[in-house]
């Protein structure tokens, strides 16, 4: 096969960069390891960012978006016997809205179908190759076991930390940074309707605890627990007990329902530099995972693309590189803010440590309680800051 672009990943990023590329006449091809069934049904981030919203919509794909997502004017911090709300829309003007990845890939998906563009699902022994010449190339095994090839201008790696996208940059250049949190989350979806108006961030003596929400009538918590923990040692009443308790608030009641889904999330922060060598670019999670408390990976990746597809647009269909050539570094400086602000809500929220930090950690809830220049900080950082192009 020949292509313009040669995409590695069929999740949000990859689906999404194809769209963009596709309403510019920038013909991609995009291979996936798993099922088309599996992609669609990954449950993931629920959050968008105002400016992912901009972005989906500029793509073609908001349509369902603007009448079935949930928007949200701000979340609220708590800590025992205190409950404040954080009002994003009367701070900054911006809100956040409550979309499941599985509804943004859903949307995707169709773009996709039509455009009319290929797709290859559940393909294997995937390898990139020739980055640093003019004719980068991908193979890879369809699922019928046939070797193929593809040959692109580009190829871009959507595949995730574990695709060979990443490991294809030389070790030689290829920097890392990691920092992996000693918690976890134990994530639950239940069939009950939400709670509360907004999202509630909860820190507790037990451990955090967040109530978030993906319909009406569908629920998403978490809580913190061990990074080794069993989850069959949780029970559908053992989790709604330890929710009941770390969300107390007097006046307040927790609505309890059936749990459809469980599992536990480990805590880390990954970055990988640069994010282009070559003919290859990196984005979403190939090049960094940050931990879900700033609500920050899906709309990081939607960044990602966002910057790229006009990067690639420029030089693929006007002949001018040099916002290609400035990718990586323009996106790495959204990729460290938001590493940063997923990093200050993760050590703020979550018991560790002993005694003494946790009451620094009340002392800075506290001040985004009484202070409207630190709750700005946060709202600014969690609604997402407008999307820097080279």
């Amino acid at each position: 096969m020949r292509t313009r672009v040669g995409i590695i990943g069929a999740g949000p990023a990859g689906l999404l960069l194809a769209q963009l590329l596709d309403r510019s006449g920038i013909e991609s091809v995009l291979i996936e390891r798993q099922s088309a069934e599996h992609v669609a049904g990954r449950i993931r981030a629920g959050i968008l960012e105002s400016t992912t919203v901009d972005v989906l919509r500029a793509a073609g794909v908001g349509d369902r978006l603007a009448h079935t997502a949930i928007e949200h004017r701000g979340i609220y911090l708590q800590w025992p016997g205190t409950r404040h709300q954080v009002d994003f829309a009367d701070l900054i003007g911006r809100s956040v809205w409550v979309y499941g990845q599985t509804e943004v890939t859903a949307d995707l998906m169709a773009a996709r179908a039509a455009a009319g563009q290929r797709i290859h699902y559940k393909v294997t022994d995937v390898g990139v190759h020739e980055v640093d010449s003019d004719r980068p190339h991908i193979t890879f095994r369809d699922e019928h076991g046939v070797a193929r090839r593809i040959d692109a201008d580009v190829i871009v790696g959507c595949d995730g930390f574990h695709g060979p996208s990443r490991q294809a940059i030389p070790a030689s250049v290829r920097r890392t940074w990691e920092r992996t949190y000693p918690f976890a989350w134990l994530g639950v979806l239940a069939e009950v309707a939400p709670s509360t108006d907004e999202l509630i961030y909860a820190w507790h003596e037990d451990g955090f605890a967040l109530h978030s929400m993906r319909s009406p009538a569908v629920s998403r918590f978490y809580l913190q627990v061990r990074p080794e923990e069993d989850i069959a040692e949780w029970s559908d009443d053992r989790i709604w007990a330890a929710l009941a308790e770390r969300l107390h608030i007097d006046g307040w009641t927790l609505r309890t329902g059936t749990i459809t889904e469980k599992s536990v999330l480990p805590m880390r922060s990954h970055v990988t530099a640069p994010m282009r060598h070559g003919r290859l670019f990196l984005a979403g999670d190939a090049a960094h995972i940050v931990p879900p408390t700033g609500a920050k990976g899906l709309n990081l990746a939607v960044a990602d693309v966002a910057v790229l597809a006009e990067a690639l647009t420029a030089w693929l269909g006007a002949g001018d590189e040099r916002a290609a050539a400035a990718y990586s570094a323009t996106a790495l400086r959204r990729v460290w803010r938001a590493t940063h602000f997923s990093w200050w809500m993760t050590t703020m929220l979550h018991r560790h440590g002993d005694d003494f930090d946790g009451e620094l950690q009340l002392a800075q809830l506290r001040r985004i309680a009484q202070s409207t220049h630190a709750a700005t900080e946060l709202a600014e950082n969690y609604t997402g800051t407008s999307i820097e192009t080279a």
